[in-house]
């Protein structure tokens, strides 16, 4: 089974509070690994729950408020001194690249690897990665400044031959051919071996969206519709609603309405306020509403099967 897992590094909101980090993902599609967020005590978390670096190739920066990207430092120069020498692809709204470049300066450092920087939009969802596994696109959200989350989505996979039917002298031409939904004919144009006869359908092409810090926002809904997995915001409970809208965040009822209109599968709750030591009454406010909730703690994996 090939592996489309996601680990919660850190889940607090701006501060960390009760053993709770600030904001930070890691997820394994298949064979790549990506990081969302990087808050601080982020590098700390990945040696933690024992998750490589060095497999690390994209990271995304949601938006430019501090809980998000002050652990992107350190990971950088651990990285460096590590001897990391391949690219690393960085996505993020503009101004983090001069960040970064700034502390270099005055730090009199260059890195052993190249930066290379993607920027965000936040007026309409934007293809950011692209190949014959997945594809990644932002999602624009609203918050007080530009902010984005991210929606990973496998690409429609290969038929899967049927090994109880599958002749012993088939050759492997002809098993690449089946398993792409293909007949295959001889130099005579006659049918040797029909498709729907020796496979499988595809096992189902899996989905994880990432709503980072924003208040309600029904544009979303079109985006995240059926996913299997949706990562939103409940920085708040319902009688801090007015601190919600006052500060663009959500609160678990309404990641729990998203959730719900968005008719997605199951629902990950986050960036908890520091005011909240207990987290019980904030999932059990969204499983009012969206049953299938769970909280986002650190060191807690999340598996979608195949």
């Amino acid at each position: 089974m090939s592996a489309f897992k996601l680990t919660i590094l850190g889940s607090s909101g701006a501060l960390p509070a009760y053993g709770r980090f600030t904001s930070s993902q890691y997820l394994s599609v298949q064979q790549h690994h990506f990081l969302i967020d990087c808050g601080e005590g982020c590098q700390q978390q990945l040696k933690r729950y024992e998750l490589s670096t060095f497999k690390l190739n994209h990271i995304f920066v949601s938006h430019l408020h501090g809980d998000h990207y002050l652990g992107l430092m350190g990971l950088l120069f651990s990285m460096h001194l590590l001897h990391r020498e391949h690219d690393l692809h960085l996505y993020s709204f503009r101004g983090l690249e001069e960040i970064i470049l700034t502390q270099l300066k005055h730090s009199r450092s260059v890195l052993r690897f190249r930066i290379l920087f993607h920027s965000l939009r936040d007026d309409e969802p934007v293809l950011l990665f692209e190949d014959e596994i997945l594809s990644i696109h932002s999602i624009p959200l609203d918050h007080k400044i530009p902010t984005c989350g991210f929606l990973f989505r496998e690409k429609e996979k290969s038929r899967r031959i049927d090994k109880s039917k599958l002749p012993g002298n088939m050759l492997i031409q002809h098993i690449a051919k089946l398993r792409r939904g293909e007949d295959v004919y001889n130099e005579a144009n006659e049918l040797l071996y029909a498709c729907q006869d020796y496979t499988l359908p595809p096992r189902p092409s899996r989905s994880y969206a990432y709503c980072s810090d924003s208040q309600p926002n029904a544009q979303i809904l079109p985006v995240i519709e059926g996913v299997d997995l949706l990562y939103h915001e409940a920085t708040f409970l319902e009688d801090e609603k007015e601190k919600a809208r006052q500060t663009k965040h959500s609160t678990a009822a309404e990641a729990a309405d998203i959730a719900r209109r968005g008719q997605v599968k199951r629902l990950l709750i986050g960036h908890f306020s520091a005011r909240y030591r207990d987290l019980g009454p904030v999932l059990e406010e969204a499983r009012k509403i969206f049953p299938a909730t769970s909280l986002a703690i650190e060191g807690e994996s999340f598996e979608i099967t195949e």
